[in-house]
């Protein structure tokens, strides 16, 4: 039995990656050194993780980090400040909060304090607003672009195409579904209270799984041919390591292509974080 493409995500980095290294040699001849600043407010291992995944990807790209950490108890108008002071730095290019933030403080004022020139995760309204309207204001959120992105690099065509997209959050859900219909596929957005999903997937040409459940997707969700875009990362207690939305045994028997987890749409989602930082900076530099 035949199995699955994989549609690796480090051969789109690495394509990203290539392009990245051009733009930042280009601006700084003319005195830009694009910039990201992480925010991040405690300690928590997947932020850390996150972290050192995106300082390193800018370490080999030449894009200068400058990482900002709060404690977990840190006030509101201490994180406040913290942001107002990054809005306010000519040399950082784009900020980068990590959320979800603790519960003591507000995370949508958090968001709202940003400045959308330099929000290169797509969390400002502003930004949303640029997805959902069309008007190629701001950035949009990093690992919804990661998915058009490997769809592109992979030259697998959108138009006229049936997508489900699993998951409804303004992180990938919303925002994905709005820029595949851009790409004039026909999409259905799939959530909690979605009857018969596995219906609607299976009548599908690509799923997109941003549901946060591991191995939710069984073989029941798939049929030949399909793309597979698993968004998720998640833990499998039973397996004891890192899995995706799919249960990767099920889908791989069955569909034409499927992103891998670890390695799939994660790998993808840094270089565009580093990317629209360089976008950032080449806008400061010469509007």
């Amino acid at each position: 039995m035949d199995i699955a493409k994989l549609l690796n995500g480090a051969d789109v980095a690495n394509a990203l990656n290539s392009k990245i290294i051009n733009e930042v040699e280009a601006l700084k001849t003319v005195g830009v050194s694009p910039t990201l600043a992480i925010l991040r407010v405690g300690e928590k291992p997947e932020d850390i993780s996150y972290e050192k995944s995106v300082m390193k990807r800018c370490a080999t790209t030449g894009v200068g980090v400058k990482s900002v950490a709060l404690r977990a108890d840190a006030a509101q108008e201490e994180l406040k400040q913290i942001i107002y002071d990054l809005n306010c730095d000519g040399n950082v290019h784009g900020v980068l909060i990590f959320r979800p933030l603790p519960k003591s403080l507000d995370e949508s004022a958090a968001c709202a304090a940003l400045d959308t020139a330099k929000d290169v995760d797509g969390i400002t309204k502003e930004s949303l607003a640029g997805v959902f309207t069309g008007s190629g204001k701001g950035f949009a959120p990093c690992t919804a672009q990661a998915c058009v992105e490997i769809l592109d690099h992979y030259k697998i065509g959108c138009e006229g195409k049936r997508t489900a997209v699993i998951g409804r959050s303004l992180v990938v859900g919303k925002p994905v579904a709005v820029m595949l219909i851009d790409k004039n596929a026909t999409v259905t957005v799939c959530h909690t209270r979605t009857p018969d999903m596995p219906a609607i997937t299976r009548d599908a040409d690509i799923i997109i799984s941003a549901v946060g459940k591991p191995e939710f997707l069984t073989k029941d969700y798939f049929s030949p041919g399909q793309i597979v875009i698993d968004v998720g990362i998640n833990w499998s207690e039973e397996k004891s390591k890192l899995c995706g939305d799919v249960r990767f045994e099920d889908a791989a028997r069955v569909v034409a292509a499927i992103t891998p987890v670890p390695g799939g749409v994660g790998t993808v989602t840094t270089s565009v974080l580093v990317m629209h930082v360089i976008n950032a900076a080449k806008i400061g530099a010469f509007a």
